[in-house]
């Protein structure tokens, strides 16, 4: 299989398997986080109307609380009692040991005179007439007044709870200064996280206590106008750059607005830790799936390409042992149609020996000569004769066989295939045998067919004036005969020698050699139960050396 197209099928499967697989977690992934987030949202926003509800209604049990203690002394006792200002200290010091929250108390006629008060401005504010005071009109006509904050006569930010009293056509107010700080305290703890503010606005916009993030009191805040705000609301702002959460809830008495601002940041830590944990899982599953993927899909093509070079192998082996078959048929058919005309010459050729012995032609001067040429021709009768004999054993060797082999002869018998070539190219053959081997039991056809191949690369790698040297020998044990072919060529560079026995592998020129040889050679040692192995070195030239196991070969 060729590597580029191997290549492009693995990418192919790769990007397959992490479509649909990593396809399908994305989906899941988004949509669990998308559901979740939107749950959370809602939580926080429904979390942030319910916070401001409870400081507005917590306001409201505050002011309501005070105006219920105002209008009980109010209704409870006289004019007459409540102007002498010893009792109304006395009623103030009872109502200031219940709750801290008022600053001072004071009588006020229907003219708008200080009649009576108790208080640290004594001195500033029992001589002031309030007759053209705000605030003195709205309690005069609705009997109950909670005013905004403002300076007054004090210079500092205040507010009053005042509430209408009369008998018969005598109207009067019992006024309270009510301590700020209160109130202050109470929308402080709608503050939630380090940059939470809360803070409460009158009708215009004006607050009413001081804000961290927001301004100062009686100022505009730096917020949008929510002023207007009747039910209670929850909105989302931008400020500059960041976003914010804006819960607003109205009160009664008076009409103020309770703000409530809180960064979404500091609320959303719970769901960023989830999302960065959620990230992180889904990033380490894609990891898996990813490496899980790919060493899958290597270990699959790696597969298919070990499938292909033994299918390959296999062709070629099948392939070659046609053609051997093939050659070895023709090598047959011609050695008989040789040694019939061969045998006719040799007969012909003894019967002119036996004439030459009759007496009329013993006295003949050309008699030597023409025995000479008998002979002559009689010898090469008798290398023809040789030659065709073993192409008969070679196309009889084509069938596999399981017999005991003699090596050095299988070797000579291959040389002799190769001494003209060798001969023509002025290369030197060194053959050395080792005539006292252990018996093997092989098949002589196949194992010829790896001398021929080995022997022929090395006559090929030493050029012209080369020299290739062959040795046989037992091993060490002598369990096992070994084969040492040796050419004195340039050698195979250290970076491809494993790769000399793959299918189709070759350092020859371009048409010069199929890279079927060696790859062949190696199967078929490994079905004789041998083995070959390599030695070069660049510029010392190569060594290959064949081992056969000694003893019966199992079929």
């Amino acid at each position: 299989m060729d590597t580029r197209h191997l290549q492009t099928l693995r990418i192919k499967i790769i990007a397959m398997a992490l479509t649909f697989s990593l396809l399908p977690l994305f989906v899941l992934g988004l949509t669990v986080y998308y559901q979740f987030s939107e749950a959370y949202w809602n939580k926080i926003m429904e979390s942030a109307r319910t916070l401001a509800q409870n400081r507005r209604d917590t306001l409201e049990l505050f002011l309501s609380e005070r105006i219920a203690q105002l209008q009980t002394l109010a209704h409870s006792e006289s004019f007459a009692k409540l102007s002498d200002e010893l009792y109304l200290e006395k009623m103030f010091n009872v109502m200031q040991a219940n709750s801290k929250s008022y600053i001072d108390l004071g009588i006020i006629d229907d003219e708008g005179n200080h009649v009576a008060y108790v208080g640290p401005h004594y001195n500033k504010l029992k001589p002031v007439n309030y007759a053209e005071a705000d605030w003195f009109h709205h309690a005069m006509s609705a009997g109950v007044y909670v005013s905004d904050v403002f300076l007054g006569f004090r210079k500092t930010p205040h507010f009053v709870i005042a509430v209408t009293c009369g008998h018969g056509s005598r109207m009067w107010i019992l006024r309270a200064t009510i301590n700020s700080e209160i109130i202050e305290s109470i929308v402080r703890l709608g503050q939630v996280g380090r940059r939470g503010d809360a803070f409460l606005v009158n009708s215009k916009n004006i607050m009413q206590t001081q804000s961290r993030f927001s301004g100062d009191i009686l100022t505009q805040p730096k917020v949008p106008d929510f002023s207007p705000t009747v039910a209670a609301t929850v909105e989302r702002h931008w400020l500059g750059n960041e976003e914010f959460i804006f819960s607003t809830s109205r009160l009664s008495k008076p009409k103020w607005v309770l703000v409530v601002r809180e960064d979404p940041n500091e609320l959303l830590a719970p769901l960023f830790r989830t999302r960065y944990l959620g990230g992180s899982v889904l990033a380490l599953g894609v990891i898996i799936v990813v490496v899980g993927t790919i060493m899958t899909t290597r270990s699959m093509t790696d597969e298919l390409m070990r499938i292909q070079r033994q299918k390959a192998v296999t062709d070629d082996l099948l392939m070659q042992s046609g053609k051997m078959a093939a050659l070895g048929k023709m090598a047959a058919g011609v050695a008989h149609e040789i040694n019939n005309p061969l045998q006719v010459v040799s007969e012909y050729a003894g019967r002119m020996m036996d004439l030459l012995e009759k007496k009329d032609l013993a006295e003949n001067p050309d008699l030597k000569e023409f025995e000479y040429c008998i002979k002559k021709i009689d010898r090469q009768v008798e290398r023809c004769r040789d030659v065709t004999h073993r192409m008969l054993r070679f196309g009889r060797r084509m069938d596999p066989t399981n017999e005991v082999a003699d090596i050095n002869y299988i070797l000579q018998e291959t040389l002799t295939f190769l001494e003209n070539e060798a001969l023509h190219r002025d290369i030197e053959l060194e053959v050395t045998y080792d005539y006292d081997l252990p018996e093997v039991t092989t098949d002589a056809s196949q194992l010829q067919q790896v001398f021929l191949n080995i022997i022929d690369n090395a006559i090929d790698a030493v050029g012209n004036g080369g020299k290739v040297s062959v040795r046989t020998a037992a091993g060490t044990q002598r369990e096992e005969v070994l084969v040492e072919i040796h050419d004195n060529g340039p050698g195979i560079p250290a970076n491809i020698l494993n790769k000399i026995f793959d299918p189709l592998f070759t350092t020859k020129a371009a048409n010069s050699g199929t890279g079927l040889g060696l790859s062949i050679s190696h199967s078929i040692m490994e079905k004789l139960g041998g083995r070959i192995t390599v030695d070069s070195k660049e510029g010392e030239g190569t060594t290959f050396t064949i081992y056969l196991p000694c003893g019966p070969r199992l079929a």
